[in-house]
């Protein structure tokens, strides 16, 4: 098979799909890999560094496109790539269609099998290839939040963990998964005060164990995140609801009442946002001031630190990546049902149905198409 990694151009985005490392496996497993110029280059990781690997350089993306079975990247492909892909080509990257209907169109246009990072399972019920990336927007989401509490950024001006003889800020955090408890150890080591809020009695069970008076759990109404929010000093949206459109949990009328400088940081933006009055940003342009109340929503996070996660992903993705090439896509997803968890197109139909009932188009469960 033959592997593609072309450059990421969403705005600031410089992770990569394959490393090196990741390229000479694939190399090693028989197949030819091409990449474009100057793909890694941003994070360190330069061509002589492919060329060494065994990958093959191309000029341009539509050169890549044009002669790979599969394109590996990163983030979701944008509508000038999405018009390259062609018939039965592999597109393995996070896709994230439920707020996108746009790129759902053009990938059922495409007629390409279209894999999401994001909707891969494994025996847990986990998601491992959104796993690393969701580690490192957690852990982010506190730096930019504390960021974006000083004074010339908008906020209230005042330092997370306090100083002596002045409390600390209070965070509060919608969500206890990966994302979640992420964002609580690195708002905890910082010395603020923090809650996290989470609907599933167990995980709230888990994080008071793990972490005991040091965190406060509590039980995820209306009520509470009312009431949580509106105390609030900085809020991360951390909700995750697996390949769906996530639910607004802050409304427009709460973020109203916060108080002025407070800041919301939205992790949960590339599914469409936690809080009413979110919009996607970018690392050029990151925040915006809706009722006073500085909103942090880029929706490319890891891209901030673009090496680090290059690197978290491809520990996650490459063994589902050799699989594909090594078996096929076919083969690959009906020996394993957890890859086939990932695939949200296929030949012109949506085969993930959370995103096909966001999006209103009919759904196909993917082993039907396969089987087809």
């Amino acid at each position: 098979m033959r592997v593609g990694v072309p450059k990421e151009i969403k705005t600031l985005e410089h992770r990569v799909g394959l490393t090196p490392g990741s390229v000479r496996e694939i190399v090693e497993h028989g197949h030819d890999v091409v990449v474009q110029r100057h793909a890694g280059f941003e994070i360190g990781l330069t061509d002589e560094d492919y060329e060494a690997a065994g990958a093959r350089m191309a000029e341009t993306a539509q050169e890549i496109f044009e002669r790979a079975d599969m394109i590996v990247k990163v983030k979701e492909p944008q509508p000038d790539e999405c018009r390259m892909l062609h018939e039965d080509q592999i597109l393995f990257t996070y896709l994230h269609l439920a707020p996108d209907p746009e790129q759902a169109k053009l990938l059922m246009e495409s007629n390409a099998v279209a894999i999401a990072y994001e909707t891969v399972t494994d025996d847990h019920g986990h998601l491992p290839l959104l796993a690393p990336m969701s580690e490192v927007a957690g852990r982010m989401s506190i730096q930019a939040g504390a960021h974006c509490l000083e004074m010339s950024q908008g906020g209230r001006g005042m330092l997370l963990g306090g100083v002596p003889g002045v409390k600390p800020a209070n965070v509060v955090i919608i969500g206890g998964g990966v994302v979640g408890i992420n964002a609580a150890r690195m708002a905890m080591g910082l010395e603020a005060h923090v809650t996290v809020i989470d609907k599933s009695i167990a995980r709230l069970q888990e994080l008071d164990q793990q972490f005991g008076g040091r965190l406060n759990t509590i039980f995820s109404t209306r009520e509470a995140i009312e009431n949580y929010v509106l105390e609030a000093d900085l809020v991360i949206g951390a909700v995750l609801v697996p390949g769906a459109a996530t639910p607004k949990l802050v409304s427009r009328e709460m973020v109203a009442k916060m108080r002025r400088g407070s800041v919301l940081v939205d992790v949960a933006i590339d599914q469409g946002g936690c809080f009413e009055t979110s919009k996607p940003t970018t690392h050029a342009d990151p925040t915006y001031v809706v009722d006073g109340i500085v909103h942090y929503c880029v929706a490319n996070m890891p891209a901030g630190v673009a090496r680090t996660s290059t690197f978290a992903l491809n520990n996650a993705t490459l063994p589902y990546a050799l699989k594909l090439a090594d078996q096929g896509y076919r083969e690959a997803m009906l020996a394993d049902s957890h890859l086939m968890d990932g695939l949200n197109v296929y030949h012109g139909k949506m085969t993930y149905e959370a995103a096909a009932r966001d999006l209103g188009h009919d759904y196909l469960p993917a082993g039907e198409a396969l089987e087809a």
